[in-house]
């Protein structure tokens, strides 16, 4: 009997520690907010920058970022119409590429979205609809389903270009379509677990966000016109929140924090601020600032402020989250904004990358460079790892040492 209760006492220790060791790589850092859990990076960049470790030139062409593991890089690629996913080295020397299906290369061909990372399995999307998990190691493909024939969903002006979210089990996509417009599917076998209708409005290109309360977990993503609050356990929908333009590109990836949902976009309402009820149901518009706009360069919320850049007068905004006031504004035009280690790290769309502390509402400038090498727009999210910041242009994926010695 003791011998049963050791065995069956091991056995939930073992279980336990592989649910709790899971670790999600994924859009924008584990939690989608845009912020590295790093520590002692450089406070300031010398007048070229920080040091290139090393370049790879061909990964095909794309705007997605890469995620990084213990061992190696995984990077989406357009080659000839095809998406692949690329595996490289820490060290940026290639070791596979995997087809993952069509993509789009119409304006701005190229593959759009970063892969998401559960354990040894790998879910991507690419342009023209095809959702596949691949096996990390191999990149061998385990399931896959199309969006626009199995889901019937109906062709976006720039592709398909949300990053999935995986919960538990489940893995979700957006096709878009009038009756099936958001799909929970078992991450292990691509078969549909529930279908959501939504609004009925096409995709928005939005890389969703995921919230965890007591009672449910909620997932959030856009559509068309409005942002959508899906209760993950049935596909039900829980709330919605429309949008005043006509608009279809709500491409950044909402916050929850302390019940609170902010979301910013430049096709839209600009800047809001959401109170979601303690049971997930219902939503009440605390403020909105129109004129605070971002259309795919994310944003960063610390403590009081939030900051961000503006789509329309390509300045970089402070925003006070308890006002929704513009409290300061920083002349770097627009782009990308991500956070470690106490500074901000702003890539705008002429190839600038700069450093800024944020003092309050300030933005104190530590340094910038230009981004040479690559091709194409300057439209990849950097991701920082270890030390090392990664800078995706086109076919370059570069390595900086960000490390402070």
């Amino acid at each position: 009997m003791q011998t049963k209760i050791f065995f069956v006492a091991t056995l939930f220790i073992l279980l336990s520690s592989r649910i709790f060791s899971q670790e999600i790589l994924q859009w924008r850092g584990t939690e989608r907010t845009g912020i590295y859990h790093e520590t002692n990076l450089l406070k300031s960049w010398p007048e070229a920058g920080p040091a290139l470790i090393w370049e790879c030139d061909s990964i095909g062409n794309g705007y997605g970022s890469p995620i990084i593991t213990a061992s190696t890089i995984y990077v989406n690629g357009e080659i000839d119409t095809i998406s692949y996913l690329y595996a490289l080295t820490r060290s940026g020397k290639f070791l596979w590429k995997a087809p993952i299906g069509k993509e789009w290369t119409l304006n701005y061909p190229g593959t759009r979205n970063t892969p998401t990372c559960v354990n040894d399995m790998i879910y991507v999307t690419a342009g023209l609809g095809t959702v596949a998990c691949l096996d990390a190691k191999s990149g061998k493909k385990v399931w896959s389903v199309d969006m626009a024939t199995d889901f019937h969903a109906p062709m976006t002006r720039f592709g398909f270009s949300e990053s999935l979210v995986v919960n538990g089990d489940d893995v979700y996509c957006c096709p878009g379509g009038a009756d099936t417009n958001i799909v929970a599917l078992d991450r292990f076998t691509g078969k549909i677990r529930w279908i959501c209708k939504g609004l009925g409005q096409m995709t928005s290109y939005c890389s969703p966000a995921l919230i965890r309360l007591a009672e449910r977990d909620i997932l959030v993503t856009f559509t068309k016109s409005a942002m959508l609050g899906i209760d993950t356990r049935d596909g039900s929908l829980l709330w919605s929140h429309k949008q005043d333009s006509e608009g279809d590109v709500h491409i950044n990836t909402p916050l929850y924090e302390n019940g609170f949902i902010y979301y910013i976009t430049g096709d839209g309402n600009g800047s809001v601020k959401l109170k979601l009820s303690a049971d997930g149901r219902e939503i009440t518009e605390v403020w909105r600032n129109g004129a605070c706009d971002n259309t795919m360069g994310g944003f960063i919320k610390l403590n009081d402020y939030i900051y961000t850049a503006s789509y329309g007068r390509r300045y970089w905004y402070t925003l006070d989250a308890n006002t929704a006031q513009i409290v300061d504004s920083a002349k770097f035009d627009k782009g990308v904004t991500i956070y470690a280690d106490s500074m901000l790290y702003c890539y705008n769309e002429k190839g600038q990358l700069g450093l800024f502390k944020p003092t309050g509402p300030k933005m104190v400038p530590a340094g910038s460079f230009k981004v040479t090498r690559g091709t194409k727009a300057h439209y990849a999210h950097p991701v920082i790892c270890q030390g090392v910041m990664y800078v995706r242009h086109g076919q370059s994926l570069m390595a900086y040492d960000v490390k402070r010695r």
